[in-house]
């Protein structure tokens, strides 16, 4: 006896994400044949895979296809695949609810997206695009059996907020999703999507490369077709799509036109990607690989759940998605395909991660990539100017992970500089503007531009025009640490150190200039102990500095001290740290330490100098953005001195 028919509700959120996609996201709405065909591809895809793995399915692969089927007088479209096919469990998981996780920031960036373009990538990018068949039908009816089981479903909504679903008998194995359409002439301007020309159209435009037939059924293909165009098929079914494996073409062969729509078929982005990567590797271990970088980066880059974009094929045998083998994590935005054609059909994650091939072939499409990257850098810089602006933080987590290309990580790092305000720069345009004398590319880190260039330790850089790198990216605290040079120049952050910019063009001090210095650490010797044993509990150190032209001091760390910022993103993460004393360097040339200094001189007793100490290190602190261990003693103490001095 069949299970009654059951209504039930949407989960909230697709309820929203449903009425964004009806009503807002797609100014195009042809795009949802393409939506429900990339479905029914997968579908065939993960059939042809299991009945590789699982011997014991009984099921034909013999003709695996997605045909189209139109009823005229119904007005209805109907897309249907000899696939996997999908268990009553399934169909509510998948399509009652958005069974992933990030559904609530989705929504927000949708409602957030400047243009349509943009909301419709976010759309495709989170796999929900069954929901776009709601733009062109009042009614949706979904038909289905998982292979394997003998029990089929029904499912079926008007897209307002509720399904029903109930079991079906008879179902072959598949899916079949029918449309009933809205009128052609409805105010949502729809095409005549029950036309065969307009489907031949979209399935051209859209879904050519589909690996699987697309058929259209003889009576739909001659309803509309002129006599002299010769499309359809004279008896049988007509295909569609053209089935070309675009990664197995020579590249001779393929227009930039193609790869666009193989890259917005496999990556469901609307905007041609920046590059594309098309190679064939012969030999022991033969594999074509066609390799896209995107233009713009995705919604869910820094997302945990992020997933690499790389599909592995077998011989033309779809094996799986996101093979995080092929592409290291911080190239996870990277799209396409790599078939290989000696691997076996069941091979695994796990023995992927440990294939020697594998490895090879990983090294060599990474090598590719950020060779590609390169070439842009050099031939179209405006395009990767904008590229490095999408993916340059995720591009340097490659410092971190990846150091046998370090060196060619460093070519592609662009970054703010005190050279042009408005203009980035890569190391090698700035190891070009080195002044002489100089071997040491410095750097100064940040949250913004605004905080570097106004600290302190940039003043004697400014005054005497050596040009400071201005990293502001949280990956930026890591890498500086970890990477000693760029072609034999090291890098030397301006807030660490001894900094000495007394050189002349062979990099050596003068013995005036020696003899100065060395005179006016005599000359604050005592004041420069005083403040040390005052001050103990807060810094390591009280210098001169040489790095100070108007303000009175600052705090640096020692060459190998963690910076202020890396330490707070520690401690965020639950990391425990001992407290990281620094250095407190006085300008000698100052007014406020010059009186400091005469004061120390002749009223050494004074209590009120340990104050002036507190204010001087307080005020330190707060130049470079850090956060006062007491600010109500810090604010009590500053006002006592206003109040006096007025």
């Amino acid at each position: 006896m069949a299970s009654p028919t059951e209504t039930l509700e949407f989960q909230a959120e697709t309820r929203q994400l449903l009425q964004l996609v009806i009503h807002s996201i797609y100014s195009n709405k042809d795009i949802f044949l393409r939506e429900l065909i990339s479905n029914a591809s997968d579908a065939l895809d993960k059939l042809r895979l299991e009945s590789l793995t699982d011997t014991d399915l009984a099921v034909d692969t013999s003709d695996l296809h997605i045909t189209l089927e139109v009823d005229q007088e119904a007005r209805t479209l109907t897309v249907r695949d000899n696939g996997i096919g999908m268990t009553r469990d399934d169909v509510v998981d998948l399509i009652g609810t958005i069974a992933k996780s990030g559904t609530a920031g989705l929504l927000a960036k949708i409602k957030e997206a400047k243009d349509a373009e943009a909301a419709q990538s976010l759309i495709g990018q989170f796999g929900v695009g069954f929901y776009s068949a709601f733009m062109v039908a009042d009614k949706v009816t979904l038909r289905t059996r998982r292979a394997g089981t003998e029990q089929g479903t029904a499912w079926e909504s008007d897209g307002e907020g509720t399904y029903t679903i109930a079991q079906a008998d008879g179902l072959p194995v598949g899916t079949s999703v029918t449309l009933h359409l809205k009128p052609a002439d409805s105010e949502d301007g729809l095409g005549d999507y029950l036309a065969a020309r307009k489907i031949r159209q979209i399935v051209k435009q859209y879904s050519d490369f589909i690996r699987w037939p697309i058929r259209m059924a003889a009576e739909a293909a001659d309803a509309d077709t002129d006599p002299g165009d010769g499309e359809a098929a004279a008896d049988g079914p007509e295909t569609l799509n053209s089935m070309k494996a675009l990664w197995a073409r020579p590249r001779s062969e393929v227009t930039e036109a193609e790869y666009s729509e193989f890259y917005q078929q496999i990556s469901h982005d609307w905007q041609p990607p920046a590059e594309t990567v098309h190679m064939r590797a012969e030999g022991t271990f033969e594999y074509e690989a066609l390799l896209f970088i995107p233009a713009h980066a995705p919604f869910d880059l820094f997302s945990r759940d992020t997933k690499r974009g790389v599909q592995l094929y077998v011989k033309r045998v779809f094996i799986m998605d996101d093979c995080d083998a092929l592409m290291p994590n911080y190239l996870r935005f990277v799209k396409g395909v790599v078939d290989a054609h000696d691997l076996s059909l069941n091979v695994s994650r796990e023995i992927l991660q440990h294939d020697r091939q594998i490895t090879a072939v990983r090294r060599r499409l990474v090598k590719k990539v950020l060779g590609a990257m390169k070439t842009m850098q050099t031939t179209k810089a405006d395009a990767y100017a904008e590229l490095w602006e999408q993916f340059g933080r995720v591009i340097k987590e490659g410092l971190l992970e990846d150091r046998d290309n370090t060196d060619a990580l460093l070519e592609l790092v662009r970054a703010a500089s005190t050279n042009d305000p408005e203009k980035a720069t890569t190391l090698r345009e700035y190891v070009a503007r080195m002044k002489d004398g100089q071997d040491t590319v410095y750097y100064l880190t940040g949250e913004n531009r605004q905080t570097v260039e106004s600290s302190p330790h940039m003043e004697a850089f400014a005054a005497k025009g050596y040009e400071v790198l201005i990293l502001t990216d949280p990956v930026d605290e890591v890498w500086t640490d970890q990477v000693p040079a760029f072609d034999g120049h090291r890098f030397q952050s301006i807030a660490k150190g001894q900094v000495d910019l007394d050189h002349d063009a062979d990099g050596d001090v003068s013995d005036e200039a020696k003899a100065e210095k060395a005179q006016r650490e005599q000359d604050f010797a005592d004041l420069l102990g005083w403040l040390q044993t005052t001050l103990a509990a807060h810094v390591k150190q009280v210098r001169l500095s040489t790095r100070l032209t108007t303000s009175a001091a600052c705090l640096v760390g020692d060459a190998h001290d963690l910076t202020p910022t890396l330490e707070k993103m520690y401690r965020a993460m639950g990391q425990e740290l001992p407290p990281v004393k620094r250095i407190l360097e006085l300008n000698p040339g100052h007014p406020l330490i010059t009186a400091l200094h005469q004061a120390h001189r002749t009223k050494p007793e004074d209590p009120a100098l340990a104050d002036t100490a507190e204010l001087v290190h307080g005020s330190a602190l707060l130049a470079e953005g850090g956060d006062l261990p007491d600010p109500a003693r810090f604010t009590r103490l500053l006002t006592d001195r206003l109040s006096q001095a007025l």
